[in-house]
């Protein structure tokens, strides 16, 4: 359970420097970090960050692709948690 825990630390830690960095980048005019990559940082656990990256750099706001894409990813995560929580409980309760 430890290593779950510690696992999307390191992951959400991970996708909000990224946000961060390629929002930085964006301001330089540099090259950008591909969507699909923020995108596959969401989905492997760090969707939680994705968002929270988002609305402190106001980054990747308007772009309704990418947009409908963090919050299906969102909404999987979340009734992932949602059976993992009530199979947890319900094992409990019995």
């Amino acid at each position: 359970m430890w290593i779950a825990v510690i696992y999307l630390w390191a992951i959400n830690a991970l996708t909000l420097l990224i946000f961060g960095w390629d929002k930085l980048r964006a301001r330089r005019r540099k090259r950008r970090i591909p969507e699909r990559r923020l995108l596959w940082l969401a989905a492997l656990g760090g969707s939680l960050a994705a968002l929270l990256g988002r609305w402190i750099f106001g980054h990747k706001t308007r772009k309704r692709g990418f947009s409908t894409w963090l919050y299906a990813i969102t909404a999987c995560h979340a009734g992932l948690c949602y059976l993992i929580v009530s199979h947890d409980l319900g094992a409990l309760l019995q």
